[in-house]
């Protein structure tokens, strides 16, 4: 994760991702490096628009959260999860209901 998140500081600063920015970040943050992977990185990011990957992400990662399996008894997640879920439909319902009411005076 932290060489990705170099790549994303390096873009957010409006510098070059290249596998020496990638290193220089890491090792300022006092982490060791290895070339390879830094390299492997700028490889796999070429040709991305960074800032739309990050703007999707942040759009699927709430569903994404709330999908992830847990380690222990999902039992009471599984049934806050579908409260939520209900919660959401009730609000989207309501807001219809809303929007029609305005359409018709």
């Amino acid at each position: 994760m932290e060489y990705i998140y170099s790549a994303m500081l390096l873009n957010s600063a409006g510098a070059e991702i290249d596998a020496k920015s990638v290193t220089k970040v890491l090792k300022a943050a006092g982490l060791k490096t290895d070339k390879g992977r830094a390299e492997a990185l700028v490889a796999a990011l070429e040709g991305v628009d960074i800032e739309e990957a990050m703007a999707t992400a942040a759009v699927a990662a709430p569903a994404a959260v709330a999908s992830a399996p847990s380690g222990g008894d999902s039992g009471g997640e599984e049934a806050a999860t579908e409260e939520a879920e209900a919660e959401e439909e009730e609000v989207s319902e309501e807001e219809a209901v809303e929007g029609l009411g305005a359409l018709f005076g």
